[in-house]
């Protein structure tokens, strides 16, 4: 475990308090397990992302041509 100092503005500084005296935990933990999971997220999003660009691409249409942007953009 790894101690760090963080500073909150005072309103936020008492509702943190409140809340994890009401949830019977800490302050330490609470804030813990919410930058855990931001952290985890974090990790899903890139390995979902990673999965992602892994993949081959592949064509949208089998047959004909797609049109020109001029085509597509006309007036």
């Amino acid at each position: 475990m790894k101690n760090i100092t963080i500073t909150l503005k005072e309103e936020v500084a008492r509702w943190l308090r409140v809340w994890a005296a009401e949830h019977d935990t800490s302050v330490s933990r609470f804030v813990g397990r919410l930058v855990e999971e931001r952290m985890n997220a974090q990790r899903q999003y890139e390995r979902s992302k990673q999965s992602f660009l892994s993949r081959h691409p592949k064509a949208l249409k089998s047959t004909g041509s797609y049109p020109s942007r001029e085509a597509l953009h006309e007036r």
